[in-house]
């Protein structure tokens, strides 16, 4: 059994995309599920196998401890961990080849609290990757680029395990794309870039954060996808398959 966990800001695209990986693999001979781990949520763009809604009730929870609603969503979102057993039991009476779960859409309060983390560590699988959604629209600004970079590496060192970014919204920024992905593939041009900011300030401050990223071998370069006419998911798919299979697409054997 593989895991993929998408995450991202909110708006960035991660439910869009958990819908079209589900798809994607169940086109492809394979047993793919969803788990929606955002009890805050209240509308998704898939059907999740499995709900954490079912155990967490966010409104609930409101009147339970006279909260308002972030004070609620961060007491839900601590409580993933205390749920994982029984996720883990639903997901083994599936029996899928892939786990797809879609993590809450206040990505701070997944990450950078104790919940996500310990969640992500103790749920088992073969194997585990994040795929961490870049919102394409904030990444045409060389600035905006290497903060998204930026914390795209702290979630990977928050949570642990191997990383995909995942450049969301490519059709609707086409005409920057090509500038984009030469920032991706080379520190030289978004340097560049960054010496045509107005901002002196933040341009000095990107500059710095991009080569010690640079420096320390850390810049995943982003592939990039469009969640509405999945341009993008054959090298996404390749991809997730050197980290998860090593390269060997999965089929299930026919009985």
């Amino acid at each position: 059994m593989h895991t993929i966990f998408v995450t991202g800001t909110a708006g960035s695209g991660k439910s869009l995309l958990t819908a079209r990986l589900l798809e994607w693999y169940s086109s492809n001979e394979v047993t793919p599920i969803s788990i929606n781990l955002d009890p805050g949520v209240s509308k998704l763009q898939y059907d999740p196998d499995i709900d954490v809604r079912e155990f967490i009730d966010f409104y609930s929870i409101m009147d339970e401890y006279n909260l308002g609603p972030n004070g609620s969503l961060i007491l839900a979102n601590d409580l993933i961990s205390t749920k994982i057993e029984e996720i883990q039991n639903q997901v083994q009476e599936l029996n899928p080849d892939y786990v797809i779960i879609d993590t809450p859409g206040q990505i701070e309060l997944f990450v950078f609290r104790s919940s996500g983390p310990y969640f992500i560590s103790n749920f088992y699988s073969d194997t585990k990757v994040t795929l961490f959604t870049m919102d394409g629209t904030l990444a045409i600004s060389p600035i905006s680029f290497v903060s998204l970079l930026f914390l795209s590496q702290s979630i990977k060192l928050r949570l642990g395990i191997p990383q995909i970014n995942v450049l969301t919204k490519r059709d609707k920024i086409i005409e920057k794309l090509p500038e984009i992905l030469k920032w991706s593939n080379s520190m030289i041009p978004l340097l560049n870039s960054l010496n045509l900011e107005k901002d002196t300030e933040q341009s000095l401050l990107s500059k710095d954060i991009i080569k010690t990223l640079y420096k320390s071998g850390n810049v995943l370069s982003p592939i990039a996808m469009s969640n509405i006419t999945m341009s993008g998911m054959v090298n996404l798919s390749a991809a997730l398959s050197r980290i998860l299979t090593h390269g060997e697409e999965e089929h299930k054997d026919e009985s």
